[in-house]
């Protein structure tokens, strides 16, 4: 077998050394040549972009690229990208167009193994797939469009994700033409990722394997490594090597090119350390380096695409176009998230950053921890295994431990805990904390799982930040004396009060653990050790688009208005008959510009009554929304006419005083108090402020003591209310809710239902627009069910839902299996099933009426207390549409 470094000597001797060996790069271009198809792309206003495909062939293996250039003759610097694993060039193909747009010369590759390219997975064997960037390049050389530093070597940065940014770093380092490199959530040693610290990612290293279409997918040496290390469950030495050498870290001394690292946060496969390795390697060699930590990685979370795209631009702006004044951004960077915008419920993020990276352990804060020495057990089997990390799973827990809240389980008897006392300041880390610590196990290695939580002041909850876990390998010789624990990498922020917990696990459902049963001996040698990297600076948090959005809006409605008003009709004369009446539409029809052959609405009428809660329902794209625009006054109706209390509607309508809505969010402002939130915004309206009835609204809402706290504080629920509150303000005559339950929790709901009938109960209406049928049912007294834009039923609940097919019995007595089967196999009858109380039977008619039906339950001495129909308002609704769509 051939040493690693025997392989790369003879690699490089395959490689260009000097610009001056442009000779290769022409051989390379005759094997190289072949058909293409040239497709142009463009959008409005940008240059359009060209598109070649060409199948390109490579020590006789195929390769899919694509090339992207916006034409003419003049010089440009080129970039390659690559794609993650199980991808293929596709994925990258808007990023090629951009930067194709942006002035560069793209090209995008199918590795092997993905998408149309031939040949095995080798994982980025040096010889193989790097070997293929190489002959890219040389490519490129040849291109008279593409600027050239001299013969055969032409201006070239790399970038990609995962797979494809661990390809930009060995090409950077086994070819002297890659003048800049942009990798994001890689690797640097693809050992120590699938096997940290001589312990297998079992999880992880299957999704691997099966996202690459299988064992058979990779080369045969690549198959017979994973096959022999995940039966035995721990990786032997050869496994390693053969990785680490087809790693970045294997021509770490190679790598000079200016290097914008980006990596995740919430990344169980790569995490934080991979990058921390390699800014320190591409540092030490002299290159340029910055590091981004984004709020994404590979288990989920935000990726940030446009931002890091934008980012990557600049660099390559300044490495690649040498302009001198394209900001590449701060040496470090990590984004923040810390609350919820109350507009629309997204994460609220800001970045900090820094002009020196500091690495993993500045700022050292030492925390004493409380436990002495403490006995644990290594199941038999590794079963049940602590769950912390779950790929597939992970990205939504990894999120939501940023929010305070996150999944995690540590099986008792199967660990060891130490707690620190509470904080009397909060506490921010940024980096891998570390412990001292002394192990013994009752037989051979010691196989643990460190963990930092985040607990609460009560301690019933504990977070896990990033969902992240640290595996450790324990030698004999390594047992009974002190050694240091390196945790994970994070970013997190701990509040007064807290508190935090040091778990040592025997098991992780991530990892292979010993099968064998044993016990495991932990005691502490010293504190925990936090890494706070005090030069960061964190920048203000992004403005909520509707403190400059509502402004902006309001002055183009202003200037809309002005513009229009010698256009604008007379508005119609009120109806004295319709008074009274909250509601009435008559021949309501609306169809948008860009859908001239189909209506939104067509032709819709229907009347709502004082005291009724009317649920309009509608599959998507019915027409509800565009209803209740037009209702409110927000869009103008082709024809028909809307009338609130006899008053005809147009935008600005004084009678829209007596409508209140809520549609979609409510624009709150998270530092003030719900009650706060609600002044400010009735003195928005003008109105005198006896008459905005906020001690009413707030009775029918129920928000209680609440109202004096801040409402980044609130749940989703509470917003929601507060939401409703605001649109009560003024108690209107006219109630419009557009999906009030939204991400609300089952009680939330019931809430929510109760709050509706409470404000109709004092005589005045609501009409509601919601997708929960169950909930409308028990919450409305009336519906009106619209498909297509027009009107296909409207009427009570209890006649919309009394009608149909299927008819309940009750009966005195209990209705027996027996007896039901006999009812089920009567002619005419579809089906019969007991309801819970058994006192009850829900028969379906298949062409018998329910005269027969009675004839024949009388027949078997059925003691009937009742017979009528029955039907769900979800089958009547189901029905209507299916009926309406025909």
């Amino acid at each position: 077998m051939e040493t690693p470094i025997a392989r790369t000597s003879r690699w490089r001797r395959l490689l260009p050394r000097s610009r001056g060996r442009w000779a290769a790069g022409i051989a390379a271009l005759v094997v190289l040549a072949g058909a293409g198809t040239w497709t142009a792309v463009a959008d409005d206003g940008a240059p359009a972009v060209h598109r070649q495909d060409r199948m390109m062939r490579v020590d006789g293996v195929s390769v899919d690229t694509s090339y992207f250039t916006t034409g003419g003759t003049a010089r440009r610097p080129a970039v390659l990208i690559g794609h993650g694993f199980g991808g293929s060039k596709a994925e990258t193909r808007k990023q090629a167009e951009q930067l194709a747009a942006d002035g560069y010369a793209v090209m995008t590759w199918s590795a092997r193994g993905f998408g149309k390219s031939g040949g095995k997975i080798s994982l980025n064997a040096p010889d193989r797939e790097v070997k293929d960037v190489s002959r890219l390049i040389d490519w490129l050389a040849g291109r008279p469009e593409v600027q050239l530093d001299g013969a055969g070597d032409p201006r070239v940065g790399i970038t990609g994700a995962s797979y494809g940014g661990a390809v930009s770093l060995l090409a950077a380092g086994y070819d002297k033409r890659v003048d800049a490199i942009a990798p994001e959530i890689t690797y640097w040693n693809l050992a120590e990722a699938l096997f940290p610290d001589g312990v297998f990612k079992k999880l992880w290293a299957g999704i691997f394997v099966t996202t690459g279409g299988g064992c058979e997918n990779f080369d045969k040496q690549l198959c017979a490594m994973y096959e022999r290390v995940a039966v035995s469950g721990k990786p032997d030495a050869a496994a390693r090597a053969l990785l680490t050498e087809r790693s970045p870290s294997a021509v770490a001394d190679r790598i000079k090119v200016p290097a914008l690292i980006v990596q995740g946060q919430t990344d169980s496969l790569f995490p934080l350390g991979q990058a921390d390795a390699m800014a320190q390697a591409v540092k030490a060699n002299g290159a340029p380096v910055s590091v981004d930590w984004i709020a994404g990685g590979h288990d989920g979370g935000d990726p940030e695409t446009d931002r890091v795209r934008k980012r990557v631009g600049d660099w390559f702006d300044r490495y690649l176009k040498e302009d001198k004044g394209a900001d590449t951004g701060p040496a470090f960077r990590v984004t923040r998230t810390g609350g919820i915008d109350s507009t629309d419920g997204a994460a609220l993020t800001r970045g900090a950053s820094g002009a020196t990276y500091p690495g993993l352990s500045s700022g050292p804060q030492r925390i004493k921890l409380q436990g002495g020495q403490q006995e644990f057990s290594n199941p038999a089997g590794a079963s049940p295994p602590a769950i912390s990390a779950v790929p597939g799973v992970g990205g939504g827990l990894a999120q939501l431990s940023t929010f305070g809240v996150g999944l995690s389980l540590d099986f008792p008897g199967q660990y060891a805990r130490f707690d620190s006392a509470p904080l009397t300041e909060s506490r921010r880390i940024t980096g891998s904390p570390a412990v001292r610590v002394n192990v013994k196990a009752g037989q051979g290695d010691a196989v643990l799982f460190g963990k930092v939580y985040d607990v609460s002041p009560d301690g019933k909850q504990q977070v896990l930040p990033s969902q992240l876990v640290a595996p450790y390998r324990i030698t004999p010789e390594q047992q009974g004396r002190p050694l240091e624990l390196t945790l994970p990498a994070v970013d997190h922020e701990i509040d007064s009060g807290h508190r935090l917990r040091l778990v040592l696990a025997a098991t992780d459902l991530g990892y292979a653990s010993p099968a064998a049963p044993t016990t495991y001996t932990v005691s502490l040698d010293g504190p925990l050790t936090l890494p706070t990297a005090p030069g960061l600076k964190t920048a203000a948090a992004a403005l909520p688009w509707w403190t400059w959005g509502l402004p902006a809006a309001a002055a183009v409605i202003a200037a809309l208005l002005l513009l229009t008003a010698r256009r604008r009709t007379a508005t119609p004369a009120p109806d004295p008959a319709l008074t009274d009446v909250p509601l009435q539409i008559t021949g309501l029809s609306k169809k948008y510009a860009k859908s001239a052959d189909r209506y939104a609405v067509k032709e819709l009428s229907f009347r709502v009554e004082k005291g009724q809660v009317l649920g309009l329902l509608g599959p998507n794209g019915a027409g509800k929304t565009t209803t209740l625009r037009m209702l409110m006054g927000l869009i103008t109706p082709d024809a028909g006419e809307i009338r609130v209390f006899g008053r005809a509607i147009r935008p600005g309508a004084p009678v829209l005083s007596r409508v209140g809505s809520f549609v979609e969010g409510a624009g709150f402002l998270p530092h003030l108090s719900g009650r706060a939130n609600l002044d400010l915004y009735w003195q928005a309206t003008g109105r005198p402020a006896e008459d905005a009835h906020i001690e009413e609204a707030l009775e029918i809402a129920g928000l209680g003591d609440a109202l004096a706290r801040a409402v980044r504080t609130y749940s989703q629920g509470m917003r929601q209310r507060l939401a409703i509150a605001q649109a009560m303000l003024g108690m209107p005559d006219l109630l419009i809710l557009d999906e009030p339950t939204n991400g609300l929790d089952p009680p939330q709901i019931r809430e929510m239902r109760d709050v509706m009938i409470r404000y109709a109960a004092g005589g005045r209406t609501v009409i509601v627009s919601s997708h929960l049928l169950s909930e409308v049912e028990q919450s409305c007294t009336h519906l009106v069910v619209m498909d297509r834009g027009r009107l296909v039923q409207a009427g009570p609940v209890a006649e919309i839902t009394g009608s149909g097919d299927m008819v309940l019995v009750t009966s005195a007595e209990e209705i027996t299996e027996p007896l039901v089967e006999k009812i089920a196999s009567l002619a005419g009858i579809g089906s019969a099933v007991r309801t819970d109380d058994a006192h009850g039977l829900l028969v379906r008619l298949d062409g018998a009426t329910s005269p027969q039906l009675i004839t024949e339950l009388v027949r078997l001495d059925v003691p009937l207390t009742g017979v009528g129909p029955h039907r769900r308002l979800e089958d009547a609704f189901l029905t209507l549409i299916s009926g309406a769509s025909a």
